[in-house]
């Protein structure tokens, strides 16, 4: 089974920009990786997807300031969110589809003034 592992999280301003990175325990050039988040009281939501190709698809929230990407050589994929809302901060997760065991710990974005 595949461990994935979120990092680059933080404090930033609206209108700020930050790269989320999601690191595997090993290859995952075949799979899709998905991006979720889960804000406080919300149910968790989908925002991004990426092929074993490179195709992405996003959530209309996100369409336009997020860019996800992959580089399977080092069995990471990124999440580059530039023009952050208040409205983006919540935990982020990655995970392959359908995808069995617990969630990873998820790494957090906070948008704020």
């Amino acid at each position: 089974q595949v461990q994935l592992v979120e990092s680059g999280g933080g404090l930033v301003q609206p209108g700020g920009s930050l790269r989320l990175s999601c690191t595997a325990s090993r290859s995952i050039s075949i799979y899709v990786i998905n991006w979720y988040r889960q804000a406080p009281g919300n149910s968790r939501e989908l925002v991004a997807a990426i092929t074993s190709g490179g195709m992405t698809n996003y959530a209309d929230s996100v369409k336009g300031r997020f860019t996800f990407s992959r580089d399977n050589a080092k069995n990471t994929v990124y999440l580059q969110m530039n023009s952050l809302k208040p409205e983006d901060t919540a935990v982020y997760y990655c995970r392959i589809p359908g995808a069995l065991g617990a969630w990873g710990q998820g790494t957090l974005v906070t948008v704020s003034s």
